[in-house]
């Protein structure tokens, strides 16, 4: 669970970051992210979702 509980905090790290750094071309990858189908968004988030249990896996075994 404590495992858990730091990767949501290092994913809420990571996302002010890049807010914080680059506003604007985080509020164009917004923009572009709603003209996008639902079929392509879903897409890359199983995408994103296989390659980060991939690389948990590889730094875990």
């Amino acid at each position: 669970m404590t495992d858990f509980l730091a990767a949501i905090g290092l994913f809420f790290a990571i996302e002010g970051i890049l807010f914080a750094a680059f506003p604007v071309a985080t509020k164009r990858a917004m923009t572009v992210a709603l003209e996008m189908p639902d079929s392509a968004l879903r897409m890359a988030g199983v995408g994103s979702a296989l390659i980060g249990i991939f690389i948990v896996w590889l730094v875990r075994h």
